[in-house]
């Protein structure tokens, strides 16, 4: 089974000075503040990444053992597949903190559209409506990322429990890992997407922040 990958995190920007045109200084800030919270929102997301793959590894390694294990030894069999399906149900617990915090994120975020408007200069304007719709993208990837990461739970699940089966048959076992692999090749596919639009976000708000003379000191 394939692990997910790991994702790419904002970048957080602490303000220095803000040295837009008075006419532009109030929009200025309160972007500022909206993006920089957003972040902040995501750290919930950001803090579940090492967990989720502590317990991936672990139900590896029970599955590995599993496998390892001849139906003499059914009784253990029994009690590792339950074990794997509690790690399961924590990885889901997870993600759905997960999810919370992104989620928290976009709200926080979607306060800057009209704030947008306020520019008079075109191309800070300009770069600042590219800027979100990269970042509405990066939300709707991590969407299918979430659904496709909980379809390959479920798939998981459903094989823990066909290994509990006495009577248990190779193609039932090879055609349930299959649909498995296959999943997780499409969650690996989505994190793609969302950390290629990570990046392009953070870079281009690395530009508006120029565009809008926020001057920022970068923590990555």
């Amino acid at each position: 089974m394939i692990s997910k990958n790991k994702v790419i995190i904002l970048l957080y920007m602490t303000v220095l000075i803000i040295l837009t045109a008075c006419n532009n200084e109030s929009a200025s800030e309160k972007i500022y503040t909206h993006l920089e919270e957003a972040v902040q929102l995501e750290k919930e997301f950001e803090d579940q990444q090492d967990l989720i793959t502590d317990l991936e590894v672990k139900e590896q390694e029970i599955y590995s053992e599993i496998i390892d294990l001849g139906m003499e030894e059914y009784n253990q069999i029994v009690e590792l597949a339950d074990e794997a399906i509690e790690i399961i149900h924590e990885r889901k617990t997870l993600i759905e903190k997960e999810k919370n915090s992104i989620e928290a994120s976009q709200e926080e975020f979607r306060k800057i559209e009209p704030l947008l408007e306020e520019y008079e200069d075109g191309k800070t304007k300009d770069k600042g409506k590219e800027m979100f719709e990269v970042m509405i993208n990066r939300y709707t990837s991590y969407e299918k990322l979430n659904k496709e990461y909980i379809n390959s739970l479920e798939k998981e699940e459903k094989l823990y429990e066909l290994l509990k089966d006495e009577d248990l048959e190779q193609d039932q076992l090879t055609n349930q890992i299959n649909k498995i692999n296959d999943s997780y090749q499409q969650v690996l596919k989505a994190n793609d997407a969302f950390n290629s639009y990570t990046v392009q976000y953070n870079d281009l708000k690395r530009e508006f922040y120029e565009l809008a003379e926020i001057e920022v000191n970068y923590k990555e």
